[in-house]
C-alpha cells in the first residue's frame, strides 16, 4: 500500500512514521525547502505522551526539555500582576514542567521514520484525480504518482483541502486575532527569563510574551485584533502592520520588533478554527489541523495532531487497510475530541488580548482568584471533565 503525505509537520510525520512500521510505503511532500523549524513551546502531557510513548519517542522528547518555572501577567514595568507556578492545580496549570519546543519534537519525529518514508521536501500537489487504481497525485515540480490513500495534513491552509472539498473560506472561522511568533537570539544585556512565561497586555486586544527557549533564545509571540492580514510573502506590509499596532506598547515591544524583522523562524498568521461535515472523500482524508484547526487558544493543537495520527493509523490497521470502513472509523474516533477541543469558554478570545484596562486589571484578578485556596476544589474537579485538564485554566489567560 502507497501513500502520500501532503504537510509534514507534526501530524504528517508522526503518521508517516507509524503507516511504516504497518507496512506502506510512504511518501511526504513538503512546501518548505526542509524541515520546518521555529514554533513555540508545547507540554507533555495527555495524549501529546500516551502517543509518544506508545510510539517509542517520549523518552527523545523528555531529554529535550526547557526548564520551566511558570506563567506571570506583568505590567509594563515587568511588575507581577498575577502568577501561576507550574505547581498549580497538580501540575495541570497553563504551564507544564515537561515542555518542549516544537521544532524539537519535529525533528524527533522526522528522524525516527525509516526507508519506507520518502520525503520530498520544496513539493507540493497541484491536481489529485480519482483513477481506477487509486488517486492520481500532480505534484508541483511536474512529474505525478498514484497512492492508495492520499492525506492532507498541510496546515490550516491546506491546499489538499482546497482542491478535494473546496475554498477555505468555507470551512475558515475567524476568532477575530492575528499572532506572531518567531525565536529572539539573547545578546548581552538581554533580560532573563529565569524559566518564566511571561506576559503583558496593552490595551486595544495587543499582547506581548517571552517564553523560555534553547539556552541563549527566548520564543516571543505578539498578538492583536485581526480577521486577515497583508499577502502572504509580502513582509513588508506585514511588518509595517506590526510597527503600527504595537509603536506605543512598553515593555520590552521596541525589542520584540527589532527582533521580529531579522528573526529566520518569524510567522504570522490569523487565529481561526477550521469546521468541516466530514473529513474524508473516498481515499483522500485530512488530518490535523488541515482538518479540525482548534486554534492555539485551545491549547491542544499539538495534542491533536498526534493523537490524530495515532487513531488514523489504527484504524486503518484494524479495517485491514479497508479504506471506506477504516476512514469512517477515524472519524467517529476523533470527532469528540475535536468537537470539545474547538468548544472554546465564553471570554477566551477576549481574555487573550483584552480591549480596555479594566479588562487587563479583570483578567488578572482572575488568574488570582481561581488559585486560591477556596476555589482549588471546584477547578480541579471542573480538569477531569475537560480535554486533557487544561481547559479551564488556559482559558482564562
Amino acid at each position: 500500500m502507497k501513500a502520500l503525505i501532503v504537510g509534514g509537520g507534526i501530524a504528517g510525520d508522526t503518521l508517516a512514521l507509524l503507516l511504516e512500521r504497518d507496512g506502506w510505503l510512504v511518501t511526504v511532500a513538503e512546501i518548505a525547502p526542509a524541515l520546518r523549524t521555529g514554533g513555540q513551546t508545547v507540554d507533555l502531557r495527555g495524549d501529546s505522551r500516551e502517543v509518544l510513548e506508545r510510539a517509542g519517542l517520549l523518552e527523545k522528547a523528555l531529554d529535550c526539555l526547557v526548564p520551566q518555572r511558570g506563567a506571570a501577567w506583568i505590567d509594563e514595568n515587568e511588575r507581577p500582576l498575577a502568577t501561576m507556578p507550574v505547581e498549580a492545580f497538580d501540575g495541570q496549570g497553563l504551564v507544564s514542567k515537561e515542555e518542549l519546543l516544537r521544532t524539537d519534537l519535529a525533528r524527533i519525529i522526522h528522524e525516527a521514520a525509516g526507508p519506507g518514508v520518502t520525503h520530498r521536501f520544496g513539493e507540493t500537489v497541484e491536481a489529485l484525480e480519482d483513477s481506477e487504481n487509486g488517486v492520481l497525485a500532480r505534484f508541483r515540480g511536474g512529474d505525478e504518482g498514484t497512492f492508495d490513500l492520499v492525506v492532507g495534513a498541510d496546515g490550516a491552509h491546506s491546499r489538499v483541502r482546497a482542491l478535494r472539498f473546496g475554498p477555505e473560506e468555507r470551512f475558515r472561522k475567524p476568532l477575530g486575532l492575528a499572532h506572531a511568533w518567531f525565536t529572539l537570539e539573547e545578546k548581552p544585556g538581554t533580560p532573563a527569563l529565569d524559566g518564566w512565561f511571561l506576559m503583558h497586555n496593552a490595551p486595544g486586544r495587543r499582547a506581548v510574551a517571552a517564553r523560555p527557549g534553547h539556552a541563549g533564545q527566548q520564543e516571543i509571540g505578539m498578538t492583536f485584533g485581526a480577521d486577515t492580514l497583508p499577502p502572504r510573502g509580502d513582509n513588508e506590509a506585514r511588518f509595517a502592520l506590526l510597527e503600527r499596532t504595537f509603536a506605543d506598547v512598553g515593555w520590552r515591544t521596541r525589542e520584540f520588533l527589532d527582533a521580529a524583522a531579522t528573526a529566520s523562524d518569524f510567522a504570522l498568521d490569523t487565529l481561526d478554527q477550521v469546521h468541516m461535515p466530514a473529513w474524508h472523500d473516498g481515499r483522500v482524508v485530512l488530518v490535523g489541523d488541515s482538518a479540525w484547526c482548534a486554534s492555539p487558544l485551545s491549547g491542544l493543537g499539538t495534542a491533536l495532531a498526534l493523537r490524530g495520527a495515532d487513531e488514523l493509523a489504527s484504524a486503518l490497521r484494524e479495517a485491514g487497510n479497508r479504506l471506506p470502513e477504516a476512514l469512517a472509523a477515524f472519524e467517529s474516533a476523533m470527532r469528540p475530541r475535536v468537537a470539545s477541543a474547538q468548544k472554546l469558554p465564553p471570554g477566551r478570545v477576549a481574555a487573550a488580548a483584552p480591549k480596555s484596562k479594566w479588562g487587563i486589571r479583570f483578567n488578572a484578578w482572575v488568574m488570582r482568584t481561581v488559585q486560591s485556596k477556596p476555589l482549588r476544589p471546584l477547578v480541579n474537579r471542573a480538569f477531569a471533565a475537560t480535554e486533557h485538564g487544561r481547559e479551564p485554566v488556559a482559558s482564562t489567560t
